[in-house]
């Protein structure tokens, strides 16, 4: 129902009732020959791929979130600990200094959107290398705690955030400087049809993944002598974990920006409905994230409309106070 709601708000408003007729109407599809009127143009080609993406990125950066605060047993991980989102930024910030012209309409939303998939690519990219940085700084054969897998992605980003920075400083664009700092504050309003499909089998693969591994979860986030005692690994858990939830992430940056806030509360709001189980706590926190990210997209089409609040404002607008307030509990209750 949610999905249906964020579908037909913006400037070309929609009931639900229409948005199903639409959506239902034959031909009607992207591509289809009854797309003619403006709403099957907007619900069609503008706003259910960008709802699609909204619900597949915060389903991945929720569930990466819980599971990346179980195998650093911190409770204020989230899913950029690794650096994933300023290897992303970085490699979107390449692509749009490189190639100022046609990249950057594509990336602020204005003319041909011919160069988005080129940003995309060069943001996952980006958050691959990321990835690899940080496996190599923990090192193959070496024991990983916690502890050395947070200061190797913190090490990571602090480093890839200043090398986006030098880019844009060098940059002779002020398109490209604006366009650099656009994706870098997140929004979905570059979502295309033909970014869902692989976002959402990388959505359901993360997901899925994760929540089969949530008894070995179980395990480390209860310390490494239970875990060993239990037969898990939690240097091969950490590891394999990590990957698993930085290639979501990767894909979820690349399409959506940097969108803090979602997988560092979610997981806790999960924690309150299910417990701290993670066969339950993954798949909850995947729907929730998904829930308030399409909620808060939403916010952030209609508040000042018709301009635009990029995600990653609204949410650590909405989310600190959230964060703020669970501290507060947690203090008094220990």
């Amino acid at each position: 129902m949610l999905s249906l709601v964020a579908v037909g708000v913006g400037q070309v408003h929609a009931s639900p009732g229409q948005v199903v007729d639409v959506l239902l109407r034959p031909g009607g599809a992207p591509g289809g020959a009854g797309s003619s009127s403006t709403l099957e143009t907007v619900v069609w080609q503008l706003r259910a791929p960008r709802v699609l993406a909204g619900l597949c990125v915060g389903a991945v950066l929720a569930c990466s979130g819980a599971a990346l605060q179980a195998v650093v047993r911190n409770d204020l991980a989230d899913p950029y600990l690794l650096g994933i989102s300023s290897g992303a930024c970085l490699g979107a910030a390449l692509v749009i200094a490189g190639g100022a012209g046609g990249v950057v309409g594509a990336v602020v939303g204005a003319g041909s959107r011919a160069e988005g998939p080129t940003v995309t690519l060069g943001a996952f990219l980006g958050a691959l290398a990321a990835l690899t940085l940080v496996l190599v700084l923990v090192g193959p054969g070496r024991s990983l705690s916690g502890s050395r897998l947070v200061l190797a992605g913190l090490t990571v980003g602090y480093f890839l955030s200043a090398a986006t920075n030098l880019v844009v400083v060098l940059s002779d664009s002020r398109d490209a400087v604006r366009a650099v700092t656009f994706w870098m504050l997140g929004s979905l309003g570059r979502s295309s049809w033909a970014d869902v499909p692989a976002l959402a089998a990388v959505t359901l693969g993360s997901v899925g993944a994760l929540t089969l591994r949530g008894r070995s979860l179980d395990a480390v986030g209860l310390g490494d002598d239970v875990a060993r005692s239990l037969g898990v690994d939690p240097d091969r858990q950490r590891r394999t974990t990590a990957v698993l939830a930085a290639l979501g992430v990767a894909a979820a940056t690349a399409v959506a920006g940097a969108i803090g806030f979602v997988g560092l509360v979610v997981p806790h709001l999960a924690r309150r409905l299910v417990g701290a189980t993670h066969r339950a706590l993954i798949p909850t926190s995947a729907l929730l994230g998904a829930l308030v990210l399409t909620g808060a997209d939403a916010l952030a089409r209609t508040v000042l409309a018709p301009r635009e609040i990029p995600l990653g404002i609204l949410t650590a607008l909405v989310g600190t106070p959230l964060l703020m307030s669970m501290l507060r509990r947690r203090s008094h209750g220990s």
